[in-house]
């Protein structure tokens, strides 16, 4: 008889590669994983890795076993949600993966609208948009908040995830409140503003090719001043009045003292928030009742956030 933890643990090595990463990636040790897979072979009757004295790779027979495995553990998980399905109240623990600022944006309205289910152990955390996807694939995640810059994440809808559209996030700009155009009266010009000091994520993060295409269409700009982790970290530095930053407006929901936002003129750049679940497990009770609370969440958010997104667009002047 085949162990489905161990047909999850072949599964996993399948998608990082190694033992090392799989070991890293669940949290045991590379001897546990590597006989645990051993194991699996006794059981299987037959050779499921190709090992060598540096790595190591799966067989014919192991890519076999991963295929009817991928599919053995999405029937599992199916028959679990019809039988949940059936249960009066949400119980179990959902483990939600979230990028970090809506991971900060979320938390408070989550936490609210699921503490009324006490059989419920709501746990989140935080990472990349792409792993979040990965976390939920491989199910380590019930739930990924990911975001989204290209409309790429809406194509990964399918018969094996399920995405769920939440919110639309544009860059807005944040000055310190003592800037010449934290004057609501002063029209924003980003021309004016290409050799004040910007600040920004490192080159290669998402939100900074963006704000590195925002400066390109006013004529670039010189290299940004100051590069930082983090957009909290950012919004904090210009509240302290280093400098000037683009955000997206969705890291505005925490609050921060001394800035000024200020709506981008024109058809701001931005990204789409989304929820990414395994299509076998949107109807249980746990995940069901999550997905609704971010569904709230986000329409919460965005009445939050509207002032800063939606004034200008109706008045055709910047806010």
């Amino acid at each position: 008889m085949l162990d489905l933890r161990r047909l999850a643990l072949i599964c996993e090595f399948a998608r990082r590669g190694s033992i090392a990463a799989t070991a890293a990636a669940l949290g045991y040790s590379p001897s546990a994983v590597s006989q645990q897979l051993a194991a699996l072979e006794r059981e299987a009757g037959t050779a499921l890795l190709d090992r060598t004295a540096r790595s190591a790779e799966l067989t014919d027979a192991g890519r076999r076993l991963v295929e009817h495995a991928e599919r053995i553990l999405a029937m599992v998980e199916a028959a679990e949600t019809d039988l949940s399905a059936h249960a009066s109240t949400p119980s179990g623990r959902v483990t939600i993966t979230a990028f970090p600022t809506a991971a900060v944006a979320f938390a408070p309205a989550l936490a609210r609208s699921l503490r009324r289910y006490t059989a419920l152990t709501f746990r989140m955390r935080q990472g990349r948009s792409g792993r979040g996807i990965r976390e939920v694939e491989s199910g380590e995640a019930d739930i990924a908040l990911v975001d989204d810059w290209y409309g790429r994440v809406r194509e990964r809808d399918s018969e094996t995830l399920r995405v769920f559209p939440l919110l639309n996030d544009p860059l807005v700009l944040v000055v310190p409140r003592k800037h010449r155009m934290a004057d609501p009266a002063v029209p924003v010009d980003l021309w004016e503003l290409r050799d004040e000091p910007w600040m920004a994520t490192p080159e290669g993060e998402p939100s900074r090719l963006a704000v590195d295409r925002l400066l390109a269409d006013v004529g670039g700009a010189p290299p940004v001043s100051w590069e930082f982790e983090g957009l909290g970290t950012i919004i904090g530095l210009v509240a302290k009045g280093i400098g000037i930053a683009a955000v997206p407006s969705l890291a505005l929901a925490a609050g921060v003292r001394g800035i000024a936002v200020r709506q981008i003129p024109g058809d701001p750049i931005g990204r789409e928030v989304h929820a990414v679940a395994r299509a076998t497990s949107v109807n249980r009770p746990s995940v069901t009742v999550t997905l609704r609370a971010m569904h709230v969440a986000a329409r919460v958010l965005a009445a939050d956030l509207a002032p800063l997104t939606l004034a200008a667009r109706s008045t055709g002047k910047s806010t």
